[in-house]
């Protein structure tokens, strides 16, 4: 009778372990610990350019909303993050250096490789 509840309570675990893992791969998990965070979304009222960036370190919803949000706490930016691609692309209402755009993502803790 022990042996089948020590069982029973290891199959349970391991089934909440799958799932979880099933969850992260896809992108939809909170490896960084927010998987229910809804983010901030900024919208421009003028859009006078756009440039895509590759950003490496990004792994789930929590993380595309935080490097989305760091782009947009900078005044005349706004952001949308392809996660499976791992890319950026930001929008400009003002001309801002790409210096600006690494130091804000690099902040939040992701690695800026560049503009493509």
């Amino acid at each position: 009778m022990e042996n089948a509840l020590l069982a029973a309570v290891i199959a349970i675990l391991a089934a909440v372990g799958v799932g979880f893992t099933v969850r992260h791969f896809r992108g939809q998990g909170g490896c960084c610990g927010g998987g229910g965070y809804r983010p901030r979304r900024k919208k421009l009222d003028h859009v006078i350019a756009q440039k895509t960036f590759r950003v490496e370190g990004m792994h789930c919803q929590h993380c595309k909303n935080r490097v989305e949000e760091a782009v947009g706490d900078i005044s005349g930016a706004a952001a949308r993050v392809n996660l499976k691609k791992g890319l950026v692309t930001v929008f400009y209402a003002r001309e801002i250096d790409d210096q600006t755009i690494r130091e804000k993502i690099e902040k939040a803790g992701y690695t800026l490789t560049g503009p493509l």
